[in-house]
């Protein structure tokens, strides 16, 4: 990491990205005791370690209005957002929300990893593995078939079932590599004799 300028401080507090989120995050009541750090599962992992950063000095970083530092670096993606940071933090810090910002000040076309590509293609297709529409459904329906003959006799997948009691959402994972997966959750449903549906279309 390049040492940082502290030289126009005053000037990059006033455009900062975060200027309008100060009140609402808190981020100005930072004292830097390092809790959110000391509670963070990325603290010291292989992740963190070539940029140097973990939640305190992030959020130092925003204070002191080096945005650029924030939005350049890898941290602020490989953050979960569980949010033990803010619920740790004795000032009320909202970290995560720091962090949002952070990722949104970034141009897409820069998003580190496969985040964005998958972003792209649920808006495209309705998940981030591109499973066609008919190509799904399909799926679902031959596996509520084998379902129905292996041990839930008349089981038939309720795909889009209007009025239903409970909306099941699929785990992308699942319907790619391991669809027979599905069939516990249905299993569990069928015995519950739960009144469920799962959709067609934006489904993971």
């Amino acid at each position: 990491m390049e040492p940082l300028d502290f030289g126009n401080l005053a000037a990059q507090r006033k455009n900062s990205i975060f200027r309008d989120i100060l009140s609402d995050t808190h981020l100005q009541a930072c004292f830097t005791c390092g809790t959110c750090s000391g509670g963070c599962p990325l603290t010291g992992m292989e992740s963190t370690k070539d940029e140097g950063l973990d939640a305190r000095k992030v959020i130092r970083l925003a204070a002191f209005g080096l945005d650029q530092e924030i939005v350049n670096s890898r941290f602020v993606w490989i953050c979960t957002g569980c949010d033990r940071c803010t619920f740790g933090c004795p000032m009320g810090v909202k970290l995560v929300k720091v962090w949002a910002r952070a990722k949104a000040a970034r141009p897409r076309d820069k998003v580190p990893g496969v985040l964005q590509k998958g972003t792209d293609m649920c808006l495209k297709t309705g998940n981030n593995m591109g499973i066609p529409e008919d190509d799904y459904v399909t799926l679902l329906e031959e596996l509520g078939e084998e379902l129905a003959e292996e041990c839930c006799p008349g089981f038939v997948t309720p795909v889009e079932k209007v009025g239903a009691d409970y909306l099941h959402f699929q785990n992308s994972k699942e319907a790619y590599a391991e669809p027979d997966d599905m069939k516990w959750w249905w299993k569990i449903f069928h015995a519950a004799k739960a009144d469920w549906t799962t959709s067609a279309k934006n489904w993971e």
